[in-house]
């Protein structure tokens, strides 16, 4: 799996970098065909940061999921369960989509 973080207005410190692979790596756990997540991490002016998380899978689908806040790595905890919800959503509808309509016999 791919990872990149990227830092706008705030310098990405060894430490956020590390956290937020730590916890991205988990992804896969609740959907197989992620190849690349993105991290994003803002910072503006008045102290607060917002990150955004992009998972790229196969076949073109694309997960986001943005968190605001003042720390950088409690945002990147609560905006990765986020993804993991949408990637649970995500496979139980395609495991629901596949099995639909099995033809059962009465």
């Amino acid at each position: 799996m791919l990872f990149t973080i990227t830092g706008k207005h705030i310098n990405v410190t060894e430490s956020i970098k590390r956290h937020a692979q730590q916890k991205t790596s988990k992804l896969t756990r609740y959907y197989d065909s992620i190849n690349q997540v993105d991290v994003v991490v803002d910072g503006n002016k008045a102290g607060n940061v917002s990150v955004e998380i992009i998972a790229r899978a196969e076949h073109n689908k694309v997960f986001v999921v943005k968190e605001r806040g003042e720390d950088p790595s409690s945002c990147i905890a609560v905006a990765v369960h986020k993804l993991e919800r949408q990637l649970r959503r995500r496979k139980s509808k395609e495991r629901d989509n596949k099995h639909a309509g099995g033809g059962q016999l009465t």
